[in-house]
């Protein structure tokens, strides 16, 4: 069973629900196994795979975390002590690739990067780290990075999604383009949202920052503009089984994954209204008389998120016979090719069924225009 993967053109990592990653190589249309990566003892369950640096770096119930190198034609790894009670859970790079941000069951986050001065000297721990503690009131469940490498967005098991800066000096500069966010103090809240009445996952930014997208286990995922004092929000209600994890491939298009085993297909209209589009590699499409419910609010206050006025569409029951390439739920999503990119043809998804699917986006003519 795959928990997590990332691509890196022609090669890809995951690991099969146990505590070693094993990275495939495409040749001559065939996918070789190339490398196995074993230094944890417990289970991972948070990969990612730097497009720059060429660097992963993993995360475990064992309570660390793992850099690993390419040096000539071996993986070598560095081990970075988080020093957490309870199990890490899911781990990012950021966009410059100088920090990384690993969320826990300690209600922590720990922001990593890496220290100059100790490269020469005695310490095997070539990354240390800050903690922002004392925010979450249970597991952290999902970290995005804003674009500007500042800003953190959280969700969490207490149904909250939070969004913290992280900015650290000698590590950022600070940069008048990314506002007010490089004067805050490392670890300050920026803004809470309590949209989501259940346990929340994964939370993406917009290839601008401009937008915010989580999802929440009540079948709902959640839409904020103008993330700051006063930030507008959305939410689109389905019938249909909860969604774990997103991707912006678009300003305007969002794909979420989880328990109904297919891609769902979300966009934005011409006045901002996001709705529920399509599924993707269905075995039959959802009934032309199917609505789903899209709710506009605006969230108030700077540790609050509140609805004031809604757009009520009834949601009718969807097709029961969906199902695709995938046989159980897809709990992570990841884009083909460098991130930060304002489009996304390509993306991968992977799930409990132990399956990788490459998804192509290019002859969807129909989604052209949110593309």
């Amino acid at each position: 069973m795959i928990t997590n993967n990332i691509f890196s053109f022609v090669v890809v990592a995951f690991c099969p629900n146990n505590n070693e990653v094993h990275i495939y190589k495409l040749s001559e249309d065939k996918w070789e196994k190339v490398h196995v990566l074993q230094k944890h003892d417990q289970v991972i369950c948070g990969i990612d795979w730097s497009s720059r640096s060429n660097r992963i770096v993993t995360a475990s119930h064992d309570r660390n975390s793992y850099v690993w190198n390419l040096e000539g034609s071996e993986w070598v790894p560095t081990l970075v002590i988080l020093r957490l009670n309870r199990a890490a859970l899911c781990v990012q790079w950021s966009p410059k690739e100088n920090k990384f941000a690993v969320g826990s069951g300690a209600k922590t986050v720990c922001i990593c990067y890496y220290e100059q001065e100790n490269n020469c000297h005695h310490s095997l721990v070539k990354f240390i780290y800050k903690l922002i503690r004392k925010k979450h009131d249970s597991s952290v469940t999902s970290v995005s990075w804003h674009p500007n490498n500042i800003l953190l967005a959280t969700t969490s098991t207490d149904g909250k999604c939070r969004v913290f800066s992280t900015f650290i000096k000698g590590v950022d500069a600070k940069d008048s383009k990314a506002g007010s966010s490089s004067d805050t103090k490392f670890g300050e809240l920026i803004i809470q949202l309590d949209l989501s009445l259940s346990w929340a996952f994964g939370v993406k930014w917009s290839p601008s920052g401009n937008t915010l997208a989580y999802v929440g286990h009540n079948s709902m995922i959640y839409f904020v503009d103008d993330v700051g004092p006063s930030p507008l929000a959305q939410n689109v209600a389905f019938r249909d089984l909860p969604l774990r994890d997103v991707l912006f491939v678009s300003e305007r298009m969002v794909v979420g994954v989880g328990f109904d085993c297919s891609p769902m297909l979300f966009a934005a209209d011409d006045r901002g209204i996001w709705s529920f589009i399509r599924y993707l590699g269905e075995r039959k499409a959802v009934s032309s008389g199917s609505k789903y419910g899209s709710q506009f609010s605006e969230a108030f206050g700077k540790f609050y998120g509140q609805s004031k006025h809604g757009l009520n569409n009834d949601a009718v029951e969807s097709s029961k016979m969906r199902g695709g390439v995938h046989e159980n739920c897809i709990n992570c999503i990841m884009p083909l090719g460098e991130r930060g990119t304002s489009l996304i043809r390509r993306f991968s998804t992977s799930g409990l069924d132990g399956r990788v699917v490459i998804w192509d986006m290019e002859n969807q003519q129909d989604l052209s225009e949110y593309i």
